[in-house]
């Protein structure tokens, strides 16, 4: 794979993890390969970004560069090839919910350019970063809405994406599965299988016509479980 060029060594982790999920997943060489350099410079642009605004609107828990790259930008992509199996071969119209610092839909969006994002965010001036990134980075796949969830327009959204809701209740799902369209899925981003089968078993408690696949996605430089889960209804 060709490396970026040497205007980017400050991003040595990012490039190091992005190799690492190429080489581990061929379906994410596929994707981000043809893309590679300009994958790398607009993650980066994007890290910078997130580095110079979170101190004044608490967008990550954490200003330091390195913990951004592993536990938002590679933990973000990490799941890339299995929700790119999942949507392969179909036109697919994809929202984030309660995207904050745009995690994971920008990373996505990034690099999957042929995937129309929306980034709902309910909070102000969250919302507004959001759209000063996509501006900054010419992003032109995504959108922002600057509303609660409840509010957002319903049965939009083929895939739903989100990292922000712990735990996964079932009157969390009602109020995600509002926002696809017939046959959409949810992809929720989470961590330690233990916490997450306990979730899954009171959800399909609560509704026998959910079905929950969980699927280990590791983050490269990452000692801790991570996985998605794929929800969808039948």
């Amino acid at each position: 794979m060709e490396k970026a060029d040497n205007n980017l060594a400050d991003c040595n982790l990012l490039i190091q993890g992005i190799d690492l999920l190429c080489k581990n997943d061929p379906a994410i060489n596929g994707i981000i390969e043809p893309r590679y350099e300009k994958i790398i410079l607009l993650l980066s642009r994007y890290i910078s970004l997130i580095v110079n605004f979170n101190p004044a609107l608490s967008l990550l828990g954490t200003n330091d560069h390195n913990e951004i790259i592993v536990r938002h930008i590679l933990d973000s992509l990490s799941p890339l090839g299995i929700i790119h199996r999942k949507i392969k071969g179909r036109e697919i119209s994809a929202v984030d919910v309660g995207s904050g610092a745009g995690l994971p839909g920008i990373p996505l969006a990034i690099v999957l350019p042929e995937v129309k994002f929306t980034l709902i965010e309910r909070k102000g001036r969250r919302a507004g970063f959001l759209r000063n990134v996509i501006a900054d980075l010419k992003l032109d796949n995504i959108l922002v809405e600057e509303e609660e969830m409840e509010k957002v327009k319903p049965a939009r959204f083929s895939l739903v994406v989100f990292r922000a809701f712990k735990p996964l209740e079932p009157k969390i799902l009602k109020k995600l599965f509002r926002l696809c369209t017939k046959d959409g899925i949810l992809a929720a981003y989470k961590g330690r299988r233990e916490k997450i089968e306990t979730e899954v078993a009171a959800i399909k408690e609560n509704s026998e016509k959910i079905q929950c696949e969980i699927i280990p996605c590791p983050v490269p430089f990452l000692e801790e479980e991570r996985h998605l889960i794929l929800i969808g209804k039948y």
